[in-house]
């Protein structure tokens, strides 16, 4: 599965930072024999949905592996610069949000206070970029933000992200849960999307995924995935500024 992952990613790398491409020259580039790439570009679910062939049999990415990640609005409910996105009001991007989702297929039904976990997810968020602000200044505004990312890895598979933050050379994978305490089990959904995020953006990024609390407070461990060795942040809102110190360095 691991090594299917990494062709996926880099055949779609060469895919996405070109401005088009033929399976046979991403072969001779990537030393793989014709018939591997053939088979990733046309049974592979995620590849199909990020990238698209011509009528000239060239393979084109939806969205880019460079920044600005252009075509990155297709696949989210919301978009942009960090600084476009503190410039709207709470009212004016939940609009834009809505819309978004419907344009992409998400489920916007309400019956477990969706806009509530919304509304809540968004107010974290603005807080930790205005601690940011004060102390990167306006670098923080340049990076971009995306909310309810959703992929179709398959038929019966939904890929979801609630917020990704993208840097320069990283992407902060957020999982929301409006609640006081660690489930093994959000702690998987929380990492078990980062392998195909690694096939979206590249060799050129690294993942971060985040399990956030809203209903804790002063709460910053790190949790194991599953059985395995590897572990994750978990931390409540008000501690978001925390994890990203620890992997950006800012108050060293």
């Amino acid at each position: 599965m691991k090594h299917e992952i990494d062709q996926e990613r880099a055949v779609c790398s060469e895919i996405c930072r070109r401005d088009g491409i033929k399976a046979k020259e991403i072969a001779g580039i990537l030393g793989m024999d014709r018939q591997t790439v053939n088979h990733l570009l046309y049974s592979s679910p995620l590849m199909k949905e990020l990238c698209y062939q011509d009528r000239d049999f060239c393979w084109h990415g939806i969205m880019k592996q460079t920044r600005p990640h252009i075509g990155l609005q297709e696949f989210a409910g919301y978009f942009g610069t960090v600084g476009e996105f503190l410039d709207l009001t709470e009212e004016q991007w939940l609009e834009k949000l809505t819309e978004g989702c419907t344009n992409i297929g998400r489920n916007l039904n309400d019956t477990r206070g969706l806009f509530h976990s919304f509304r809540d997810c968004r107010e974290t968020v603005v807080n930790l970029f205005h601690d940011l602000e004060t102390m990167l200044g306006d670098v923080c505004l340049r990076w971009e933000i995306a909310f309810e990312l959703r992929l179709k890895r398959s038929r019966y598979v939904r890929i979801y992200a609630d917020v990704l933050i993208i840097t320069e050379n990283r992407v902060f994978s957020l999982e929301f849960k409006m609640k006081d305490r660690i489930h093994p089990d959000e702690v998987l959904q929380a990492a078990k999307y980062c392998p195909y995020l690694e096939i979206m953006f590249g060799p050129d990024y690294e993942i971060i995924p985040i399990l956030v609390l809203t209903g804790q407070t002063d709460l910053f461990e790190f949790a194991r995935i599953g059985k395995t060795d590897a572990v994750l942040p978990v931390c409540s809102g008000d501690m978001l500024f925390n994890v990203f110190d620890e992997y950006l360095g800012f108050l060293n």
